[in-house]
């Protein structure tokens, strides 16, 4: 990638990145995604902060290197009007409706979905915040809710990092759908760990949204479990309702340890991974959670809820309820398994991080689709 970053021309506008390959062109692609990966070095820690800055980064490349003059923006601009023929149009989710009539009849137009239809995360968000009110009587506020979108209905055929279940949640629409892995900020060596001794550590990890992403169920279950073990890894000081409806879980608790944000490519996150057996993980909704992704590169075992997106084949479980109870049966049995039988799961699962989720099985699959593309007539 740093070589093919010297091979083409910048041109940097305030709310435009165009990007031109070696020999001159005039096939072009717009890509309605992100602007910033593009302003930075391919070596800028940066692109280690989330998934969406490299694979940004090799879809704009992968295109280029096809021979296509590429133009950028940001998925939420609102005012970019097209100048130019463009042969392809790509958008995560908010401009698609409003920027596809405004190009030519021959425009192929990709849908490339990071996350469950918005219909199905909204609805399933709120479910969980109705469920917590009946559960525990707090209201909180829903912060993973997603602008409507009639961007599938617009696109042509569309790229989605998820599984089956996230493949349903657009099933409906009746268009292509080609399936690209997530990758990975880490790619790690596999940890031989004392799986006697950290049979009963346990971690949760993800960004914002906690009742989304189910730290409201596991703090549950926990309280129920004293002699089991979690650390909690993610911004909860940034949604104070859910923090103080929590305090005592998080921060009163023999058993719970809350640490806030913490860098997976850190020192601090290694020891971690270190002394912790499995993930629990009962998100709501899901594209291809990056959270699981990272903790299977950690050989960590996961319990994660089929709404992650995330497959796990014999080296995880799947909650299928994602309820309170569930989720401390899964955990007594899965402490309950030999340190041999855990040790495989570890590996199962670091394995599987390695043969599917990493930047080369990225770049496979997007340059299949793009081959694809062109040999298909979609030019």
């Amino acid at each position: 990638m740093i070589e093919a970053n010297r091979r083409y021309k910048r041109l940097f506008h305030k709310d435009v990145i165009s990007l031109t390959p070696e020999k001159k062109s005039e096939e072009n692609v717009l890509l309605s995604y992100i602007i910033s990966p593009f302003r930075y070095s391919i070596d800028n820690p940066v692109f280690y902060s989330h998934t969406n800055m490299w694979e940004c980064l090799q879809i704009a490349q992968t295109w280029l290197n096809h021979g296509y003059n590429v133009d950028i923006i940001d998925w939420d601009n609102a005012w970019f009007h097209p100048i130019k023929e463009y042969s392809k149009f790509i958008d995560i989710h908010s401009n698609m409706e409003r920027i596809a009539p405004l190009l030519g009849k021959d425009c192929t137009k990709i849908l490339h979905i990071t996350g469950a239809h918005w219909r199905f995360q909204n609805a399933a968000e709120m479910k969980r915040i109705s469920d917590l009110n009946t559960r525990r009587g707090i209201e909180l506020k829903p912060r993973r809710q997603v602008v409507p979108s009639l961007g599938i209905e617009y696109a042509d055929c569309a790229t989605i990092l998820g599984n089956k279940f996230t493949q349903d949640t657009f099933a409906y629409a009746k268009k292509p759908l080609y399936p690209i892995p997530l990758s990975s900020t880490v790619q790690l060596p596999f940890m031989e760990k004392n799986f006697e001794k950290i049979r009963k550590n346990f971690l949760w990890i993800g960004s914002s949204g906690m009742v989304h992403k189910g730290l409201d169920l596991v703090l549950d279950a926990f309280s129920e479990l004293p002699d089991y073990n979690l650390k909690i890894c993610g911004p909860v000081h940034q949604e104070p309702d859910f923090e103080e409806a929590y305090f005592k879980e998080l921060y009163k608790s023999d058993n719970v340890k809350t640490l806030g944000f913490v860098d997976v490519n850190s020192y601090q996150f290694g020891e971690i991974i270190k002394n912790t057996n499995a993930l629990i993980y009962p998100s709501c909704s899901e594209g291809q959670a990056g959270s699981v992704i990272t903790c299977l590169h950690a050989g960590i075992i996961p319990v994660i809820s089929y709404e992650s997106g995330v497959d796990v084949e014999d080296f995880g479980i799947i909650l299928k309820k994602n309820s309170v109870e569930e989720i401390v049966n899964s955990i007594k049995d899965l402490s309950k398994k030999s340190g041999n039988e855990l040790h495989m799961m570890s590996k199962k699962a670091w394995l599987y991080a390695r043969s599917h989720h990493t930047r080369e099985k990225f770049s496979e699959s997007y340059e299949n689709f793009v081959n694809h593309m062109i040999t298909s007539g979609n030019e």
